[in-house]
């Protein structure tokens, strides 16, 4: 962290990258992180780029910047575990690259990287590093609101059990710089008639495997069928969770490109499954994808057979 903090001194220019199909950590850490150094040096000039997120698009806006910005700039990619799923690919056109990062270590890339699969979220670790030079950096109200949505949401509002002490210490410091967390909270609880509808199909026609695997198939019809954006589509990975007897659970959403599988549990590791299918995370979150939707037999197959032997031995 110490020598992340000399580089942050180091560059005039600083530009900060997300992940594709960002959600509220990667926000959260991004406009959070920005809001500490601007703060803290007013005389530099602080980047947020990549794709928006309107789910928390109350914490800030993405800039848009020029190929020349990046000369001579310092870029730091946060809560991205690999290279391919870096929002917009100028990352590599600045001085020097650094990695901040929760996810298990699958792409060690970066001149420097910091990486703690231990941290449940992107912004537990972004608050930390506030914390340990709290002497020498600032936060606003603006950079706290950011730093603690990013942990509400990915922890699940704390209730993941990768919660630890350590974030509600972080949390504790957030509503001390004046977080209001009814505020938060009543911005992200809010659902659209349509969302609503959808979570209503998917309740009703998900799919369970003989040892229960849980699924639901989300084709671009039914995306189009109930007119919502494939941001608010890909929210419901939730709904289908803590089913009796069903510890393993996905989204398996059409793209326009690609079919990804957003993929939780409440019991066995999921990420090696993950890694077979292009993909990864963490042990009870990850995400993979599918060639086509001739492969996603074989994939519920193996899902299916994960569930059974974590029956097996517990």
């Amino acid at each position: 962290m110490e020598k992340i903090l000399n580089k942050i001194k180091e560059y005039n220019t600083i530009i900060i990258h997300g992940h594709q199909r960002p959600d509220g950590d990667c926000y959260g850490s991004q406009f959070g992180l920005q809001d500490i150094i601007k703060e803290t040096y007013p005389e530099k000039k602080v980047y947020v780029v990549g794709e928006k997120c309107d789910y928390v698009a109350f914490l800030g806006e993405m800039d848009e910047i020029s190929d020349d910005v990046y000369k001579n700039a310092l870029v730091i990619a946060v809560d991205t575990a690999t290279l391919e799923r870096i929002s917009d690919k100028r990352y590599n056109l600045g001085a020097f690259f650094i990695k901040i990062d929760h996810h298990i270590a699958v792409d060690n890339y970066g001149d420097y990287a910091y990486v703690d699969s231990n941290a449940p979220a992107c912004a537990e670790i972004i608050t930390k590093f506030y914390m340990t030079f709290k002497k020498e950096l600032k936060l606003s109200i603006k950079g706290a609101k950011a730093l603690y949505t990013g942990m509400v949401t990915d922890t699940g509002r704390f209730r993941f059990d990768s919660v630890t002490s350590k974030t509600f210490i972080a949390a504790a410091e957030l509503l001390d710089n004046g977080v209001n967390i009814e505020e938060i909270d009543k911005k992200l609880s809010i659902e659209t008639v349509r969302t609503l509808k959808l979570k209503g199909n998917i309740l009703l026609n998900f799919e369970c495997s003989n040892n229960g695997f849980v699924y639901y198939k989300m084709t671009r019809d039914i995306i189009n069928k109930y007119e919502v954006t494939d941001e608010e589509a890909a929210a419901n990975v939730s709904t289908l969770g803590n089913i009796e007897g069903c510890p393993v659970w996905a989204l398996i959403i059409e793209y326009p490109n690609e079919i990804r599988i957003r993929l939780r549990s409440n019991g066995p590791d999921v990420d090696k499954l993950a890694n077979k299918y292009q993909g990864g995370g963490h042990a009870k979150a990850s995400g993979a994808k599918l060639n086509d939707w001739s492969q996603l037999e074989e994939f519920i197959a193996d899902a299916d057979f994960l569930v059974k032997n974590y029956k097996e031995n517990n």
